[in-house]
């Protein structure tokens, strides 16, 4: 099965400065993607160019088979985009809004309202349909705004930064929902929030400077194995002893402990016995362990 997003090769200029630098990845039907950068870093560049907001400098993308500059009607058709800035037009009632927006994806009459009926309550809209969308707060816009994507049932969703400014209970109402779209949809989104992507994405692509740095940063954060140490021996003697064992690639100081003992995090290759042999060596070097625990995958830490 062809991927329903594949980039080759896309470079983006903005005159002088490269935004987007020799990018190639591809999506399959059914995932949920995270892409993970600081600011600057091209997360949203790319985003309006899968979208048909801005056109590639070079490279090629297509959007569920087709090419986003040479069809980008039906692309649009197929895609639906939600930036950071959550607009909607101030003047609209939400429920005028959201049919107006259903218009123009296409839906007329009785399937435009079950539409509109369906995302508002998905969205939990239902008793702000008849407020100006001026008077919204910036939670309900995210909402209103996520809404009118849903709207027409696209293949792929697009995500700027989901829940910015949104409270807790809404956080955790938006992860739930993007959650509940894969398989049927593919979802694409950037945040901030590295916890986030954690639950919500399968799969995490990471940018700097505009190049893609990863395009599965998950998988490579779960390659190896890393430990939680704590020993009460001196540093050099710890250190000397745990990177003699094999498999095991480094070793830094995490913390001071108390009672005489540090906390080390352990970088290693996986394998059966490495935890046994590592508590082996140190009691046989007359250094009492406390603790030896795996840690679980830490993007974050991977990230920076």
């Amino acid at each position: 099965m062809s991927p329903v997003v594949l980039a080759q090769h896309v470079t983006k200029w903005y005159g002088p400065r490269r935004a987007v630098a020799d990018v190639s990845f591809a999506i399959e039907r059914g995932e949920i993607v995270g892409l993970l950068g600081p600011n600057g870093s091209g997360k949203s560049t790319i985003f309006r160019m899968l979208t048909g907001y801005l056109v590639p400098t070079s490279g090629r993308i297509e959007v569920a088979g087709h090419d986003v500059v040479a069809d980008s009607l039906a692309v649009r058709r197929a895609i639906s985009y939600v930036p950071e800035d959550a607009p909607l037009y101030d003047h609209m009632r939400v429920g005028e809004f959201l049919h107006f927006m259903a218009s123009i994806k296409g839906l007329r009459g009785a399937t435009a309202r079950r539409a509109v009926d369906a995302a508002a309550e998905r969205l939990d809209l239902t008793r702000v349909m008849k407020l100006p969308t001026s008077k919204l707060s910036r939670g309900f816009r995210q909402r209103v705004s996520i809404a009118q994507a849903l709207l027409g049932d696209p293949k792929v969703l697009v995500l700027d930064e989901p829940t910015s400014g949104l409270d807790p209970h809404q956080v955790i109402a938006v992860r739930d929902l993007v959650q509940s779209l894969a398989g049927r949809h593919t979802v694409l989104l950037a945040s901030h929030i590295l916890p986030e992507i954690e639950k919500i994405a399968s799969r995490v692509m990471i940018l700097l400077d505009g190049a893609l740095l990863s395009a599965d940063a998950l998988k490579e954060t779960v390659k190896g194995l890393t430990l939680r140490l704590s020993a009460a021996g001196t540093p050099d003697v710890v250190r000397s002893v745990v990177t003699s064992i094999a498999g095991v690639r480094g070793l830094v100081i995490d913390a001071e402990s108390g009672a005489g003992s540090m906390r080390y995090l352990v970088e290693a290759e996986r394998r059966p016995s490495l935890a046994a042999d590592i508590v082996a060596a140190l009691v046989a070097a007359g250094v009492a362990v406390s603790e030896l625990t795996e840690c679980r995958p830490d993007l974050e830490r991977f990230f920076f």
